[in-house]
């Protein structure tokens, strides 16, 4: 079994995101982050959010892996970073948005701007769409190799977000798996 932190962007991820139906599936088995705010995100209390979802996930199942959309990826990044040694089985990144592009939030989003990609202490997958309006997919390529993580480019899907229309992401679950049977 596997326990699942699940991290999504700003606003959270809505009742028809993909990160939301795969919650409802895993049920127990899954725990999201509770920052203090999803419109008006502070990274150092996002990663704190992480911490409380990974150790309450740990309590679930030894084996736990971070499943994150949008600025949620930098979050998980983040913790990641800053807790090499606690027992994670992966990291699945959808759709990291560049804090360094146009359509970046930084007024709502001002302490996730100087965030860089550095490798990561686990497996990493990161999932990318070519006609991302927050991230080109050669700026999520980069993110994936400085992270140490595989790259996977999804197509024309947006920004793999409700809007995308993916539904429960069958293809993305398909991914997930991979990163989880490694």
């Amino acid at each position: 079994m596997v326990a699942y932190v699940i991290i999504p962007g700003v606003d959270g991820s809505d009742g028809q995101h993909w990160q939301t139906l795969w919650e409802r599936q895993w049920g127990d088995s899954a725990v999201r982050i509770s920052p203090a705010s999803w419109s008006a995100p502070d990274l150092d209390d996002w990663v704190g959010a992480v911490q409380e979802a990974y150790d309450e996930a740990s309590r679930r199942d030894s084996r736990v892996v971070l499943v994150a959309h949008s600025l949620g990826c930098w979050a998980a990044s983040v913790w990641l970073n800053g807790n090499p040694s606690s027992p994670t089985g992966g990291a699945f990144l959808v759709a990291p948005p560049d804090p360094r592009g146009r359509a970046f939030p930084r007024r709502a989003a001002a302490t996730f701007v100087e965030v860089s990609a550095q490798p990561l202490p686990c497996p990493a997958l990161v999932v990318g769409s070519a006609d991302d309006p927050y991230c080109t997919p050669e700026a999520a390529a980069g993110f994936a190799a400085r992270w140490g993580a595989r790259w996977h480019p999804a197509g024309a899907c947006g920004h793999l977000n409700s809007a995308s229309g993916l539904g429960s992401w069958q293809h993305g679950r398909e991914l997930l798996d991979s990163l989880t049977q490694q």
